[in-house]
C-alpha cells in the first residue's frame, strides 16, 4: 500500500513571520491525522523556522530546490549538506517553473536526484507536459523522456525514497485541472516508465502525486483514482483552512 502524500508548495510566498502564523492556524486543524503524509515547502528564508516549528508534529517541511554539489562558488544556491544540517529531509526537484524560467535541464535534475539520494533526502521529482505537447499528442513521449532522464543511472534500491509529481504545465495556476481520468492515465504512463527504469516493484511502491490547480472541490475525485497517490498543491496550500480541507479529503 502506498501511503498518500499531500504536499503544499508555497513558491515565492510567505515571510518567516507569515509562515509561522500559517502553522499556528494549520497544525491544530490536522493534528492526529495519520492517513496521509503531510508536508509543506516554504521559501528558503522561512525553511529553518518551519522545520523548527514542525518538530514533533505530523507535518514535515522541505526545500523547493537545491544544488547537486556540497559546496562551491555558486552564488544563490543551497547544497544538500546545508539542507541536511538544518534537519531538512525533503526537496522538490525539476519543478516546471524551474524548467521554464531558470533553464533547469534534464541533466541537472538527474544530478540533483543523485545528490538527494546520496544525502538521505526524499526527492519529489516533478514532470509534466506543455499544452502544445498535449495538443500534439506528445504527452506520453514527454513524460517518458522526463522520467527516463531523471532516473539515468539510478538503481532500484536508490530509488526507494523517490516520489514523483505529475504537474501538467497547462494546469498550474490556471484554474484548469486535468480530469481525474486524464490525470490517472498520465500517472499510468509514468509508472510504466518507472518499471522500465527501476523495475516493477519499485514502480509499484513509488508514490505519484498530482499537481495542477488542486483545491478542496476536486481533491476527492482525484484521490479516488487508484493511480493517484496524493497531491502537490500550489496556491490552495497558502491558506490554512483551505489546505486542511484538502488534507481531510473524503
Amino acid at each position: 500500500m502506498r501511503k498518500p502524500f499531500i504536499a503544499g508548495n508555497w513558491k515565492m510566498y510567505k515571510t518567516p513571520k507569515e509562515s509561522l502564523a500559517f502553522l499556528d492556524a494549520f497544525l491544530p486543524l490536522v493534528e492526529g491525522h495519520t492517513r496521509d503524509e503531510i508536508a509543506v515547502f516554504p521559501t528558503m528564508s522561512s525553511l529553518g523556522y518551519v522545520l523548527e516549528a514542525t518538530v514533533g508534529t505530523n507535518v514535515r517541511a522541505g526545500a523547493q530546490n537545491m544544488h547537486w554539489l556540497n559546496e562551491g562558488p555558486y552564488t544563490g544556491q543551497t547544497s544538500p549538506t546545508m539542507l541536511v544540517s538544518i534537519g531538512c529531509r525533503h526537496v522538490l526537484l525539476g519543478h516546471s517553473e524551474q524548467r521554464l524560467y531558470f533553464n533547469e535541464t534534464y541533466e541537472r535534475v538527474n544530478l540533483k536526484l543523485k545528490a538527494a539520494i546520496n544525502h538521505g533526502i526524499t526527492p519529489i521529482v516533478c514532470v509534466g507536459e506543455l499544452l502544445a505537447e498535449r495538443e500534439d499528442l506528445k504527452t506520453e513521449e514527454t513524460l517518458r523522456s522526463q522520467v527516463r532522464a531523471a532516473l539515468r543511472n539510478i538503481s532500484a534500491s536508490e530509488a526507494r525514497r523517490l516520489v514523483i509529481a505529475y504537474e501538467p504545465i497547462w494546469a498550474i495556476g490556471t484554474g484548469s485541472t486535468a480530469s481525474p481520468e486524464v490525470a490517472a492515465e498520465a500517472h499510468k504512463i509514468i509508472r510504466h516508465e518507472l518499471s522500465h527504469c527501476c523495475g516493477e516493484q519499485t514502480a509499484d511502491n513509488t508514490r505519484i502525486l498530482y499537481g495542477g490547480s488542486v483545491k478542496p472541490e476536486n481533491i476527492g475525485a482525484l484521490m479516488q483514482q487508484e493511480e493517484i497517490d496524493g497531491a502537490l498543491v500550489g496556491g490552495a496550500s497558502l491558506v490554512p483552512t483551505t489546505f486542511a480541507n484538502i488534507v481531510h479529503y473524503a
